[in-house]
Parts: C-alpha cells; sequence; structure tokens
C-alpha cells in the first residue's frame, strides 16, 4: 500500500476533515484504510448485518462513498474484510492430524458462537445465494481459507498419517461443509466427543494403508478411543 497526495477540495468539504484520513486512487493509503474499516466494524458490532451500509461506514470514518467503493467494489468485500480482521481461530500444529482438525473446530464453532462473526458469515452464504457479486467474494475468500486447513494434511502426510494421494484441497472442503452445515443450521454447541467423532470418520477414508507407519498406527489409535468413548 501507499500513500498518495492529497487531492484539493472546496473549502466547505476541506475544513472538516481529517487530513491523515483523506486519499485519492486506486491505491490505499494504509491510515485511511484503516479508518474505514475501524467504522466498519464499529457499524457492523453495533447495527448488525441488515443495519450494515457503505453510507453508514463513510459517516463513521469521515470519508467519501467513492473512496470505499474504489478500495471494496461491493458492500461485500468490506463484510469479508472485517469478518477476516475480526476472526480468531487457532490453527493447531499438534503433530497429529485428528487433535489439530479436532483443535480447529472447536475454536471455529467457538469463535461463531461467541461473538458476531457467525451471524456475519451466515448472512454473507445466505446472501450468496441470490447475488452473484457477493458468491464471487465468497468463493475467493473459500479458497484461502481452506489453504490454511489443506496445510494441516499437508503435514499428515509429511508425518505418513495421511495417504500420498490423497487431495488436501478436497479434504479441507469437506471440514468447511460440516462446519458451514454446524452453521447454518446453528449447531455451535457441539461438544468434543462429537467433534472427534466426526473427524475420525474423515481420517478413516484418508489414513495411509502402511501399517507400519508411525502415523497410521496413531490415527488407529486414537480412532480405537474415540469408539470406545462412544459406546460407553
Amino acid at each position: 500500500m501507499y500513500d498518495l497526495p492529497t487531492k484539493i477540495m472546496g473549502k466547505g468539504n476541506c475544513m472538516g476533515l481529517d487530513q491523515g484520513r483523506r486519499s485519492i486512487g486506486a491505491r490505499r493509503n494504509p491510515d485511511s484504510a484503516d479508518a474505514i474499516l475501524d467504522a466498519a466494524e464499529a457499524v457492523l458490532v453495533e447495527a448488525g448485518y441488515s443495519g450494515f451500509s457503505i453510507e453508514a461506514v463513510a459517516r463513521r470514518a469521515r470519508a467519501g462513498k467513492p473512496t470505499i467503493y474504489r478500495w471494496w467494489p461491493s458492500k461485500a468485500a468490506l463484510l469479508f474484510d472485517v469478518y477476516q480482521r475480526l476472526k480468531r481461530v487457532d490453527h493447531p500444529d499438534t503433530g497429529n492430524l485428528e487433535d489439530d482438525l479436532v483443535g480447529f473446530l472447536k475454536s471455529l464453532f467457538s469463535h461463531w458462537r461467541e461473538t458476531s462473526s457467525g451471524s456475519t458469515f451466515r448472512s454473507l452464504i445466505a446472501e450468496a445465494q441470490s447475488d452473484a457479486t457477493v458468491a464471487a467474494v465468497l468463493a475467493e475468500y473459500t479458497k484461502g481459507r481452506h489453504a490454511h486447513t489443506g496445510q494441516m494434511i499437508e503435514r499428515a502426510k509429511a508425518r505418513g498419517e495421511v495417504a500420498a494421494d490423497i487431495d488436501s484441497t478436497l479434504v479441507a472442503d469437506l471440514v468447511a461443509s460440516f462446519a458451514w452445515t454446524h452453521l447454518l443450521t446453528n449447531r455451535l454447541d457441539e461438544d468434543e466427543t462429537t467433534l472427534r467423532k466426526a473427524v475420525g470418520y474423515l481420517l478413516k477414508g484418508i489414513a495411509a494403508d502402511d501399517a507400519g507407519s508411525v502415523g497410521a498406527a496413531a490415527v488407529r489409535r486414537r480412532r480405537r478411543r474415540v469408539i470406545a468413548r462412544t459406546t460407553r
């Protein structure tokens, strides 16, 4: 991002503006962008998804709507940036894929359940069904998020837990599908036993076949513990 020269404006507009927040051009001025994101976050927290608008953000940030639309071409694009800014989710690296995925899902469900992020993301998914612009932004966002989960699968491959020919992106999509189903049906209070059981079913399908593999043996041991807990 780059600082850009300030455009000369009429006196009536210029006197009331914070000089540090003005920028012109397609490239973002960091101070202005942060001010807009701060304002967008505040509007979202106060008014919720239904009350969120570019107009409200512009008023709060003391920024022009054209500047906001220049940097964020739609309300959805701005909301996704705010959502990512607010997101605090763990991506564990415990040395074991089951624990990594269970830890990730526990953290994600807790974040969606205990903050406004869950309702915001649920609304964005719903709007994407009828708005092609939102759908495109959602698809792009999903690629990045799946990459994080895919890294867990790749680490497990390197440890020998997961078969070498497994498509990490597809597995990440399955994990996301499980999470999104629970978000959309408002079932974010699943306990660890249920999450571990679901992860165990997934691992059964992608585990390495090598019976001598340390990783595969670890998966089998954990799977047996899951089955034992759920059948007591």
